[in-house]
């Protein structure tokens, strides 16, 4: 039997590069979409509003649920951080009614999530069993995480804790244009662990993750760890520009308020302990290859 895989948010920059990775390989891809069906395999979904049918998912392999607002969206209004955290639960939700409702005939779910997961966590080396963080996205993730395992006691579900992607339409598009400018620099202290990933890899560890049947949590971070300095020189240096105009931590906390503390400040050394477990390499093992690689 062919296999298919159902993917949301398959416009994203995550999902688009699943989708083509997977059809290259003569796999099915159906996609959830927001708009009216043009082409075969899309179906229409509109979560928060209305059901999703479940016989769009019956006979899939999985369902792959990514998407959500984007966290690079600034500033984080009240009315934006609603959105946050809507776009995940809500889409979740209706993802999992549906395979409740399919029963022990449900695919198996591989939930999108993030190292935003931990927090700040200076010092400490983290893996899949670390306590999650206390700020606003660590707290977000435990909610969308918990959504995703209702329905843990009918299928496999697997926790995708995706590091920043290091690509110009990634982590790097900010980190460019100032590059570009001559005004680069250490961000906060510069000093800060900065989980990080390839969108490479991260293509290759999400298809890891449905072959080898990988359940909980997983980490999508590179295998080397890495400072905020180290991918700032790396991509100074690639694009021959200087890095040295530092943005002091008060200043970022002013400009951005708390969204400071969750995207840029925080500390962690994520380790891929399950990925590298079970057998996953990686192809670009250091920040500065997944740099080269981006640009």
């Amino acid at each position: 039997m062919a296999r298919r895989i159902v993917i949301s948010g398959a416009s994203g920059l995550i999902g688009s590069a699943l989708a083509a990775s997977l059809r290259g390989d003569g796999i099915e891809v159906d996609t959830l979409v927001r708009h009216p069906p043009r082409e075969d395999g899309e179906h229409q979904w509109m979560p928060g509003v209305s059901s999703l049918n479940p016989d769009v998912l019956a006979g899939a392999e999985a369902v792959v649920a990514l998407g959500g607002a984007s966290v690079g969206r600034l500033p984080w209004t009240l009315r934006y951080r609603r959105e946050l955290v809507e776009s995940r639960l809500d889409a979740t939700h209706t993802l999992t009614t549906a395979l409740r409702s399919l029963g022990s005939d449900a695919p198996a779910l591989v939930s999108a999530s993030a190292v935003g997961y931990y927090g700040s966590a200076p010092g400490e080396t983290l893996t899949e069993d670390s306590r999650p963080g206390d700020t606003f996205l660590a707290d977000l993730c435990v909610r969308w995480e918990a959504e995703a395992r209702r329905v843990e006691d009918l299928t496999r579900v697997a926790l995708l804790r995706t590091a920043p992607v290091i690509h110009r339409r990634g982590v790097l598009r900010p980190l460019v244009l100032l590059t570009r400018l001559g005004v680069a620099g250490p961000l906060g202290p510069g000093t800060q662990m900065w989980p990080w990933i390839s969108l490479e890899d991260e293509v290759r560890a999400i298809r890891h993750t449905l072959d080898a049947k990988l359940t909980g949590p997983v980490n999508l971070a590179g295998p080397t760890p890495a400072t905020m300095n180290d991918i700032g020189r790396a991509l100074a240096a690639r694009m021959h520009r200087p890095y040295w105009l530092r943005a002091p931590r008060w200043a970022l906390r002013l400009a951005l308020g708390d969204a400071a503390d969750s995207l840029l400040l925080p500390d962690a050394d994520v380790r891929p302990e399950v990925l590298e477990r079970s057998g996953f390499r990686f192809t670009h093992r250091t920040a500065a290859d997944a740099v080269a690689a981006a640009v």
